[in-house]
């Protein structure tokens, strides 16, 4: 089989890579080719964050269902993560200008359609867009920045690429909640038209075209089609299960497709003559522990994130710029923590500060779990940072653990794969935890509605409801005395809180779980070789 073929062929080691030959003008400059990919990946990098921030808007002015509103989420995770790894053959095959250029192109044109839309249709449509093009820059301006800088320099490139990244993810709540608050929510879409522009004058002035000399010459279309399938079948099932039930038909239908279809993919995957994703590179342990604990990261710290915008905004009353910065403990832990795990990670290998990151994370996730509708900005911001202290040594150990214990030629491949992994992870964890969400409160609302001997509702009427409390916003009807609003409000923030906190409690189990998955990992033989690919 090819992937037999793949993992031989890595044995015998890889073949000398060609040395960069530094550029005189602007055109293939190093420190400009990073300036120029940087400010591209800036856009996708913000658009991870910001629109957590949005999402209170959007759905109050396009009257969006709990379910429309996770995927504007899931819709742009899952077409990232499923297009990426497909995204960086395409660079190899067609050169990474091209493909960075029209990613650049495309995600602005995707963002400024957004600003545009008057449906929340034509908002997860254009989002589902904007995760496409957003896979073919990211790959593409990793295999530009390989190509560009000589290998001394390359992870000083990559390390400032990555803290660029960084920024833009912490800056994302902040600059989201200033323009919600300040303008509307459609321009946090439609600030990436200027920077696309930027991005796109600065590509064409200075990107040199790179082209990888054993480029595929066909791609795997069944095998996309497959993993998409099963992924679409198996969040479809898990933001459904409320409406339908967990024992409903259409569930395990669903559930079903979605099983078949990752069996198929497999079966494909080991057969075909390009997979993919060469099944080969799992007979790593390491590797699949590494990409094992980057989802259940994902699901805890996305699904978690999900749900703490709408707490503070419609539990807390907080303006989106006041909920931005509030979510500033979060970000800025991860930045500060960040290179202090590479040092120790590279001191000690990945075990431990793996382990003891996913330790902190089940900490601050069991910690948000206590959280209550009058809970301080002081408490809040504890488990806030806790949680992005955590998070740091996996983000950064990932690279290692990965790409690390990878083969040399299939380095690409794995990084693409680690990136996948986390995306995929996000839209799962929003997913899942939004499924426990709307089940708490579906199960506890009737109860506490009726203990604080509130009118009764129809069936119609208590359904309705649901939804408003599973994003924190009280079903207070038009006109309602001041008493009654107040006892509304108050079972309903009552009763979104029971619900976050049943989800915070699934999120920290879910780190419990990676806890020992990292201790499966280990550093691997390429891992100096392979720093760069990672962090895409």
């Amino acid at each position: 089989m090819t992937s037999q073929i793949t993992v031989d062929k890595a044995d015998k080691g890889p073949e000398p890579a060609p040395v960069p030959v530094p550029a005189k003008g602007l055109r293939g400059h190093p420190w400009l080719t990073l300036f120029a990919v940087a400010i591209g990946v800036m856009m996708v990098a913000l658009d991870g964050t910001i629109v957590a921030i949005a999402n209170p808007a959007i759905q109050k002015d396009l009257g969006a269902t709990f379910a429309d509103v996770q995927w504007i989420t899931n819709g742009y995770f899952l077409a990232l993560a499923v297009a990426l790894i497909t995204a960086g053959k395409l660079g190899d095959r067609f050169g990474h200008r091209q493909t960075f250029l029209i990613g650049v192109v495309g995600f602005a044109a995707a963002s400024g359609a957004i600003g545009f839309s008057d449906s929340i249709a034509l908002v997860i449509t254009f989002r589902v867009l904007q995760g496409l093009f957003g896979a073919l820059l990211m790959p593409a301006a990793l295999g530009l920045l390989r190509a560009t800088f000589p290998a001394e320099k390359l992870n000083m490139a990559i390390g400032i690429w990555s803290m660029v990244i960084g920024v833009s993810t912490a800056g994302g709540p902040i600059l989201g909640g200033l323009l919600v608050q300040h303008v509307s929510w459609q321009s946090v879409f439609f600030i990436n038209v200027p920077v696309g522009v930027i991005a796109l004058v600065l590509g064409v002035v200075i990107l040199k075209d790179h082209r990888a000399e054993n480029a595929p010459r066909s791609f795997d279309i069944i095998g996309i089609v497959l993993l998409s399938a099963a992924m679409f079948c198996l969040v479809w099932a898990l933001i459904k299960a409320p409406e339908w039930g967990w024992g409903a038909g259409m569930t395990w239908t669903f559930i079903g497709a979605a099983v078949v279809s990752f069996a198929l993919f497999a079966v494909w995957e080991s057969k075909v003559a390009e997979p993919l994703i060469p099944l080969a590179l799992f007979r790593s342990v390491p590797l699949s522990a590494g990409v094992v604990l980057m989802v259940l990261m994902a699901i805890a710290f996305m699904g978690g994130l999900f749900f703490v915008t709408f707490y503070l905004q419609n539990v807390h009353g907080m303006s989106p710029v006041d909920s931005g910065l509030h979510l500033l403990p979060l970000t800025g832990g991860m930045i500060v923590a960040s290179p202090l795990a590479g040092a120790m990670i590279t001191k000690v290998g990945p075990r431990i500060p793996l382990a003891g990151g996913m330790v902190c994370t089940a900490v601050a996730m069991y910690g948000m779990s206590t959280l209550e509708a009058g809970t301080g900005s002081g408490i809040m911001s504890i488990w806030f940072a806790l949680l992005g202290l955590g998070l740091a040594p996996v983000m950064v150990g990932a690279t290692e653990v990965i790409v690390g214990n990878a083969p040399m030629e299939l380095s690409g491949v794995a990084g693409g794969l680690q990136q996948a992994a986390m995306q995929i992870g996000g839209s799962l964890g929003t997913a899942v935890l939004g499924a426990v969400m709307a089940s708490k409160v579906d199960s506890d609302l009737p109860g506490n509605w009726a203990d604080a001997k509130l009118p009764p509702l129809s069936e119609a009427q208590l359904d309705k409801a649901a939804e408003a409390v599973q994003v924190g916003v009280a079903p207070v009807p038009p006109k309602a005395p001041p008493s009654l609003a107040d006892q509304i409000t108050s079972v309903a923030h009552d009763t979104f809180m029971s619900g976050m906190g049943m989800a915070c409690l699934v999120a920290a189990g879910v780190a419990v779980v990676a806890v020992f998955v990292a201790f499966l990992t280990k550093r691997g033989d390429n891992a100096e070789a392979g720093a760069g690919v990672g962090h895409i």
